[in-house]
């Protein structure tokens, strides 16, 4: 992603005539190319503000931007630049969110794919993907199916979906820096700021939804389901697959595009087993996620300088502060701990899904430690659902953590079962820890709760009848006498 990660830049107007409108703009000096369709913020693959590395406008995004636009453009970027100041809603502007994404998927992804409407025939195609990798699924977890249904997704599609997702997801941090916004003047002077407050606060707002709604609009290019980033992004029970993205992602592997489709569909509805049937697990990574965010520190230092020089005429003073980084992660107890819980349950997820897929397609995909080991390497070199989520929250995930999870959920297949194994998800507290995946065989050999034992003596002792309220209850009120006769 980007190394603004509070960037934010007005999108040009969608032309009336298609590829030919945007040739003829580029060539009139309006708008901007696909490479930087914002005019600044840095999006992934952009060389630059204004046009490339020291181009004009580097040092003055609204400058660049400005003096690009065309008279009919510039009362846009004005409407919107009006629109931006007038937000008084909560921490993070989701209407521009969402208009800029949408905007971003519509500019198509760097390698030049545009997105498409979903046909029938890939729709046909998905169904019966899903469907077929359910059947294999059976084989390899005793979870039952958790797919509803399965649905095939343009990106614009893919990104109306997980936009309440991510919601969940960044508005906690974005509460931060509003906030502190505010906290950092005197209290004695915030009655005399307030409008400038509000203004402040509304420009956070919106940055906050510029950069998230370019970073989710860049990702909708690059994901193949709803699940790519170990979360369930989309609706429940819906296993989601973009074919557009999917054809991208086989095309360089030399494997057969429905062999791609069908090893992609495992881990979509290998994941929805996963949420469908352990109904804590959700609320328990997006309430680690919340439990890291609200442990951020935001640098009010810095903010203090920014509001004490902040001239409302000059507003991309503000941006700058924010591109430079706002977050300062504290180093303590507490944040480690939420770091490594949510890490590891991440982790855990992911490598669950590894192990579970490659048990179900390796003996019927010719192709499946090919695919295993590219997704693997996606991961790890930090790909974009990674980078994205690392400028959303400010969280940088450990990949090799993915390998050390699958490594362990394939042990413990061999020395538990597949029943056993998938036992550990009936709670929280049976789960692995971090230090458990430093040391899988250790445990995976470690002795077993025998919970089946612990129920039986439970139930007997519901049967038998309560003792206390016989012989123990009338010992007490017997002693209770015995200690008045004592007093008197």
């Amino acid at each position: 992603m980007s190394d603004t990660p509070f960037g934010f830049g007005l999108p040009p107007e969608e032309p009336d005539d298609g590829d030919e409108g945007k040739k003829k703009d580029q060539e009139s000096g309006g708008g901007q190319g696909p490479a930087n369709p914002f005019g600044f913020g840095g999006l992934p693959g952009a060389g630059g503000f204004g046009g490339g590395p020291g181009g004009p406008g580097a040092d003055n995004p609204f400058a660049a931007m400005f003096g690009s636009l065309n008279p009919n453009d510039l009362g846009a970027a004005f409407q919107q630049l009006g629109q931006m100041l007038s937000y008084e809603g909560g921490p993070v502007n989701w209407d521009m969110a969402k208009q800029i994404a949408r905007q971003t998927v519509s500019q198509g992804s760097p390698d030049g794919t545009k997105d498409t409407s979903v046909g029938p025939a890939e729709r046909k195609a998905v169904e019966e993907a899903v469907r077929l990798a359910d059947l294999w699924l059976d084989d390899a977890t005793s979870l039952p199916s958790g797919a509803g249904s399965a649905v095939a997704w343009s990106r614009a599609e893919w990104v109306e979906a997980t936009l309440p997702a991510w919601k969940e997801l960044v508005d906690p941090v974005a509460e931060r820096v509003g906030t502190a916004m505010g906290d950092v003047l005197p209290e004695e002077m915030q009655a005399m700021a307030g409008p400038l407050i509000g203004m402040m606060r509304s420009m956070g707002g919106a940055m906050f939804g510029t950069q998230i709604g370019q970073a989710v609009g860049v990702l909708a290019g690059e994901v193949v389901g709803s699940s790519d980033i170990g979360l369930p992004l989309g609706p429940a029970g819906k296993a989601a697959l973009l074919p557009v993205n999917i054809e991208t992602f086989g095309k360089d592997l030399s494997v057969p595009q429905e062999e791609v489709r069908l090893y992609l569909a495992l881990r979509e509805a290998a994941h929805q087993r996963l949420f469908a049937h352990v109904p804590w697990l959700r609320s328990h990574l997006f309430g680690a996620v919340d439990g890291y965010a609200r442990g951020i520190k935001v640098d009010t230092a810095k903010l203090e300088d920014v509001v004490g020089q902040f001239d409302p005429q000059n507003p991309e003073q503000l941006q700058e502060a924010l591109q430079q980084g706002m977050f300062q992660p504290e180093d303590t107890p507490e944040q480690k701990a939420a770091l490594a819980r949510l890490e590891t349950a991440l982790a855990l997820v992911e490598g669950w899904v590894d192990a579970v897929v490659h048990a179900a397609a390796k003996p019927r995909l010719s192709s499946a430690d090919a695919l295993r080991e590219t997704l693997r390497r996606r991961r790890a070199s930090g790909g974009p659902a990674e980078q994205t989520f690392a400028t959303l929250i400010g969280l940088e995930l450990r990949p090799r953590r993915l390998r050390d999870a699958s490594r362990l959920w394939a042990s413990l297949t061999d020395a538990r079962g597949v029943d056993g194994r998938d036992a550990l998800w009936h709670h929280p507290d049976m789960l692995p820890t971090a230090t458990d995946l430093d040391d899988p065989d250790g445990f995976v050999h470690r002795e077993q709760i025998d919970f089946s034992e612990l129920d039986r003596m439970l139930g007997e002792a519901a049967d038998k009848p309560d003792l206390r309220k016989s012989d123990p209850q009338k010992k007490d009120e017997g002693e209770g006498e015995n200690k008045g006769d004592d007093a008197e």
